[in-house]
């Protein structure tokens, strides 16, 4: 059967998505593993902007996105911030969805719910976190925007490496993998995401 340009990269991104959850099932973190814990305290005002995705761990929503994926953070109040998530479609559309996250932890501001409609497994999360940053790294000062981060759900079942940066090198790539690995993630379940001008492949971030 002849595929066409527009099915070879959804096509693409299947058997990548196939593959990541096969080895997320069989590399996964024990059960008996603590859960992912959230930085000391996370400055709301400094993680507000634009984020570029590095790695995920695969998720249903991801299958959606061939490239650049990105999220943008706004402030709504004190409580809750809007997310504004969007990449380019494996049919080279722009993709995305809207949804909130609720700040859940007051002491450390790094435990939140995020919501997304018509996305089952957000629209419950009620009191319970499904967003927690677990790392972060200062931009060039202490004030200015954070400048990395590693976000995920309390049992690792979904992770993402974060960056201001749209790409970055393959070192910096490396040095990142082991902030992951420090967080109690297995790097082997993130993939990486591809991006305009980076990296164009779905590889486990474990071979970096």
């Amino acid at each position: 059967m002849r595929h066409t340009r527009t099915t070879r990269p959804l096509i693409t991104v299947l058997v990548a998505l196939a593959a990541a959850l096969a080895t997320l099932v069989a590399t996964a973190a024990p059960a008996s593993a603590a859960p992912l814990a959230p930085v000391p305290k996370l400055d709301v005002d400094r993680y507000l902007g634009t984020w570029w995705q590095l790695a995920t761990v695969p998720s249903f929503f991801g299958v959606r996105c061939a490239k650049d994926t990105n999220a943008t953070y706004t402030r709504i109040d004190d409580r809750t911030i809007g997310v504004d998530n969007r990449c380019t479609s494996p049919t080279g559309q722009l993709d995305g969805i809207k949804g909130k996250a609720i700040v859940l932890d007051p002491v450390t501001n790094a435990q939140l719910a995020v919501k997304f409609p018509f996305v089952p497994n957000t629209l419950d999360s009620g009191d319970t976190p499904n967003y927690i940053v677990a790392w972060l790294q200062d931009g060039d000062s202490p004030t200015a925007p954070y400048r990395y981060a590693i976000v995920g759900d309390p049992t690792r079942f979904s992770g993402f490496l974060l960056s201001r940066d749209k790409t970055v090198s393959n070192a910096e790539l490396r040095r990142l993998r082991g902030k992951v690995e420090s967080v109690g993630y297995n790097s082997c379940t993130f993939l990486i995401s591809p991006t305009t001008g980076g990296r164009s492949d779905y590889s486990p971030l474990c071979t970096v």
